[in-house]
């Protein structure tokens, strides 16, 4: 064995009980072979309060000089065995003010106590495996590493979701190979199919191949939950031994939440699912199907389009008996499709730059809370506090949440949009709130005061350090044009808020909530006091932004002039406010961000009130004229494409002063004729079971009830009979379509939502009723 200093990127994490105490197994990427680390000899830890008469066998019991944020001193928890600890938590699950951050698992807080996220600099003895390194209890410290992961994307063909298996593909960056569970075609000798015969022996040439090229990482779409779902099945049914993991490790998925998730759990190798990805880097589709998603984002489609599961299923069955050759090409093309969509999403980089911010695993779907923790809690144990379990704050009230001041609707011209730069964040930062602040505040003299009887030290506080570093490294990540990173650190610093707010947070309380929230109202407020001191009127504002109306008389370089001075003075007005009132360095920034040369605030419908989180506006981008829409139909996937391509149309057409009659006649007249029945289709999604719909029947579940394994996403237009699916068991051309629903509820609100403000209405124009006088 040879002592080796070598740089890491942690891929996988796992624990489990010995004879010996908890052992601990990360996985690690280097640039010269994985590395297997084994921690032994660990211990399972929480704390409790001293003055705690709880007496606990199956821990030893220690004094430290540490302190719940409630000032009482602490004792540690130490447990040769998790299940120990775990069983103590499931006996006292029924108060949890008695425990102190029993919840972190023994892998997290190894980590976070190192104060490592992802990279770490490893040094100890080597033992050489088969395709890797082990260490033994090494020496670990944070690092920066850049990883190039070896990718592998994989997705499988099958007669059913738990039918016979067809055939598995994989890609990856310099090769691809379908395995076909099929009797070998003498008129096929491609390269990149393997005739495996059965499909004991596709998956066993399947797993074979995969250890062989030994991938960090695993890509699929709906991977989890159904192609390594499948897999694990089929690996039990036919007694095959589903060792994915590196080191022929078995791999394990762990169904969650009244099996609604699914996670991998494969020793060595990250599992990442592109609908999650895309999810939790916060892209936002109409639809997170492949076909569509490859669509949108490669102006590519999958090799099968069909209009209904059913039809697809039978498509691929006949090409699997009839034609595997193709079938071949379609399961191909789908795990190109999904690479292609994690390179021009950027997913991988994503993923890493958000696992090296926050320490959460790379396949971690939100955890905010947790990244929270992994963050903040080393550094409060070195200023001599603990933390409480999650839930021990009971009853608490909830704070309120972001401003949204009442609009004046109306069609206007010129109206600038000035938005505070991480308003949350720059609150935080600059008023000082944190958890420790807030327990320490109260013992201060002169303490910054906050909302609900807050106070906050001046002197000692952690989150507002911890923003300030996160803001320095975004700042620089956009200088580096570092996207992904960028994009990671924003998503971070913009749930501290939320974290705090939720009381699945072990933070939770409404004081540091509602210390961020009704200063951002306050700071919304005074925002619009000072703009319309300038002779301004604000006609709308929501959470961190406020819309200026400047009137018609000015041009577009005057807006601009206008849009930077305002910025200039709000910016100076909060600097010597903060420093007067509080004696607090300002870190709020408000920036002019958009000039809309026309915009429309709308009314709520079949009222003269202004809506809320609902406007379009017209912008120069580029010296091009361009839309945008915020909240309203067009950008809203329980519409139907008629009515988002109606409104696009009309108010492109209003807003360039174009005329506009002739367009909704026209587009009444084509919906008569039948010629845009292909855009009638409703979308909606069913938030339950199907049968637990008993009181209410709204119209997807009526036409879900008409479906032959609808899922949860529902198809589906109005028709004379009512809802029926778009495809379905009755065709759209025997149960006619109820056009005068569609003029009613499509039409007819997106016209009169801004032709209110041009005098006019739907029914006048399109004269469906004459008018007496």
């Amino acid at each position: 064995m040879a002592i080796i200093e070598t740089d890491g990127f942690l891929l996988t994490r796992q624990w489990s009980d010995t004879s010996s105490g908890i052992q601990l197994n990360f996985w690690f990427y280097s640039t010269h072979t994985p590395i297997h680390v084994v921690i032994t000899g660990q211990q399972a830890i929480c704390f409790i309060r001293q003055n705690s008469p709880l007496k606990i066998a199956s821990a030893q019991r220690k004094p430290l000089k540490l302190k719940a944020l409630d000032h009482h001193t602490v004792d540690g928890l130490y447990f040769s065995q998790q299940k120990d600890l775990n069983q103590l938590r499931e006996h006292l699950s029924h108060d949890k003010q008695h425990l102190l951050e029993s919840e972190i698992k023994p892998t997290e807080r190894y980590l976070m106590e190192r104060f490592v996220t992802a990279g770490v600099q490893i040094k100890g003895e080597a033992i050489d495996k088969r395709g890797y390194v082990e260490i033994h209890n090494p020496k670990i410290k944070p690092a920066d590493i850049n990883p190039t992961l070896r990718w592998l994307s994989l997705d499988i063909e099958t007669e059913d979701l738990r039918g016979k298996l067809y055939s598995i593909a994989v890609t990856t960056a310099s090769s691809e190979q379908v395995f076909m569970a099929k009797a070998p075609l003498e008129q096929s000798r491609r390269n990149d199919i393997q005739w495996c015969t059965t499909q004991k022996n596709t998956l066993q040439t399947c797993f074979e191949w995969i250890n062989q090229y030994d991938p960090d990482v695993l890509i699929g779409w709906n991977i989890t939950a159904f192609d390594l779902d499948f897999i694990a099945w089929k690996c039990r049914q036919l007694g095959i031994a589903f060792n994915l993991g590196r080191g022929q490790q078995k791999a394990t998925l762990l169904k969650v939440n009244n099996d609604q998730m699914v996670i991998a759990r494969i020793p060595g190798r990250v599992v990442l699912d592109g609908i999650q990805c895309l999810r939790s880097a916060f892209w936002s589709f109409e639809s997170f199907a492949l076909d569509d998603i490859a669509n949108a984002l490669l102006n590519k489609r999958k090799l099968i389009q069909k209009s209904s599961p059913e039809a697809k299923l039978a498509a691929i069955r006949d090409q699997y008996y009839n034609d595997p050759v193709a079938l071949a090409d379609y399961n191909l093309e789908d795990c190109r499709l999904v690479a292609e969509i994690f390179e021009k999403a950027d997913l991988f980089n994503f993923s890493i730059q958000r696992s090296q911010i926050t320490g959460l695993a790379m396949d971690r779907v939100g955890g905010s809370s947790a990244a929270f923790d992994h963050l903040y809690l080393p550094t409060l144990h070195r200023h001599g506090y603990v933390a409480s379990d999650i839930g021990s704050q009971q009853n608490q009230k909830e704070s309120p949440g972001g401003f949204v001041m009442d609009s004046l609707p109306g069609l206007y011209n010129n109206v600038l949009v000035l938005d505070f730069k991480s308003l949350y964040p720059s609150i935080i930062r600059t008023f000082k709130i944190d958890p420790l602040g807030l327990a320490l505040g109260e013992r201060e003299a002169k303490p910054i005061e906050g909302f609900l009887g807050a106070k906050f030290s001046r002197h000692t506080y952690l989150l507002p350090t911890l923003v300030t570093q996160l803001w320095e490294q975004r700042d620089q990540a956009k200088q580096d044009n570092n996207q992904p990173l960028s994009q990671a650190i924003k998503v971070i610093m913009n749930s501290f808020y939320g974290v705090l707010g939720s009381s699945g947070c072990r933070f939770f309380d409404p004081q540091l909530a509602s210390s961020i929230t009704m200063r951002g109202h306050e700071i919304i407020q005074q925002t619009k006091v000072l703009i319309e001191k300038q002779g301004y009127q604000v006609i709308y504002g929501d959470t961190d932004s406020v819309f200026v109306w400047l009137g018609n008389e000015v041009n577009e370089v005057q807006c601009e002039s206008i849009g930077k001075s305002l910025q200039q003075v709000l910016n100076q007005w909060w600097d010597n406010h903060c420093k007067s009132e509080f004696n607090l360095q300002s870190h709020l920034e408000i920036e002019f961000e958009t000039h809309y040369l026309r915009f429309l605030m709308p009314t709520l419908r079949g009222t003269n009130e202004g809506s809320k989180k609902r406007y379009a506006g017209m912008v120069n981008k580029k010296g091009k004229p361009v839309m945008v829409y915020k909240g309203l139909e067009t950008v809203r996937s329980d519409w139907t494409p008629l009515a988002r391509q109606f409104q696009q149309g009309l108010y492109e057409r209003i807003f360039h002063n174009q005329p506009y009659e002739d367009y909704i006649k026209e587009t009444e007249k084509q919906l008569l004729s039948g010629k845009l029945d292909d855009l009638l289709y409703y979308t909606k999604r069913l938030r339950r079971p199907l049968e637990s719909y008993t009181k209410s029947q709204p119209p997807q579940v009526k036409a879900a009830r008409k479906m032959n394994n609808p899922g949860r996403k529902i198809t589906y237009f109005i028709s004379l009979n009512g809802a029926e699916p778009r495809y379905g068991a009755l065709e759209p051309s025997s149960t006619p379509i109820d056009y005068q629903h569609y003029i009613d509820k499509q039409l007819a609100p997106v016209a009169d939502s801004i032709l209110y403000f041009l005098d006019s209405t739907y029914e006048q124009i399109t004269q469906r009723q004459l008018n007496i006088f």
